[in-house]
């Protein structure tokens, strides 16, 4: 039996009532591998992209996939490549938010076709962070990578929202940290219909500390980096001059023979 932790937080499989439609619960952070640093074991996700792709090659002949979001986010990367698997699907996607759909997540819940909200959940949209040292060159490319990322992201609400959001207020929606009610995604176009019922919001409070853990973690981030730049880039002060010693009085050459 394998000693590796435990980590499935979704699960996909087919609906009982009917063979073509698949169902994915994203319950959790969205994570990559990783590796045990001591015995270099890898640990495989079952909240990676990867994990995703193989779940859906099981079921190639799906027509159509019901998304369940409740989650307070995750790896950017993986998030990201979850919602491009997603998108280029031939399937139908409906995407159902449980509670809460932040960060990444609500990137993967703009992969559906509908999404669907109760009335009494909530998206959150933020700016992406990353953690990192190094010398100036690579924060500033740190820096640029995050500037780019972010673009990717704002790509997937932007083209959910059509004409209903611009670049300019969703920009102004990432730098503000925006938590959205369920009314002001369906104004924005990032959902499409009410559910019938509200959700069951009992793990409402382990996503919003898990959340607001996220957002302190990458203010830190932030903060960091932007010392580490202000160091590096910081012109270096100039040392103060020595102070300039007075010359010894010379003596005229004859005097000084007798003295």
């Amino acid at each position: 039996m394998s000693n590796q932790p435990d980590r499935r937080m979704w699960e996909l499989k087919q609906r009982a009532e009917d063979a073509g439609t698949l169902e994915l619960y994203i319950y959790g952070d969205v994570e990559g591998d990783s590796q045990n640093f001591w015995t270099g074991e890898v640990i495989r996700s079952e909240t990676s992209a990867k994990a995703l792709r193989d779940a859906l090659a099981e079921y190639p002949d799906a027509k159509e996939i019901a998304i369940y979001i409740n989650s307070a986010g995750g790896s950017v990367t993986e998030g990201t490549a979850i919602y491009n698997q997603l998108k280029r699907h031939s399937a139908h996607k409906t995407v159902y938010v449980d509670g809460f759909a932040c960060s990444i997540a609500s990137v993967i819940a703009m992969a559906g076709d509908t999404v669907i909200m109760p009335r009494n959940t909530m998206m959150m949209i933020h700016n992406m962070s990353m953690g990192i040292y190094g010398n100036a060159a690579e924060l500033r490319k740190a820096a640029d990578d995050l500037d780019a990322i972010n673009e990717a992201g704002m790509a997937a609400y932007l083209q959910k929202a059509g004409d209903k959001l611009d670049a300019g207020k969703l920009k102004e929606m990432y730098d503000a940290e925006t938590w959205l009610t369920a009314a002001q995604c369906m104004e924005l176009g990032l959902a499409d219909q009410y559910a019938d019922k509200d959700a069951d919001m009992s793990q409402a409070a382990d996503i919003m500390q898990k959340a607001n853990l996220a957002l302190e973690q990458r203010i830190r981030v932030q903060k960091s980096l932007a010392a580490q730049l202000r160091q590096l880039t910081a012109a270096p002060e100039t040392p103060p001059a020595p102070p300039t010693q007075k010359k010894p009085e010379q003596k005229n050459r004859i005097m000084s023979l007798f003295g």
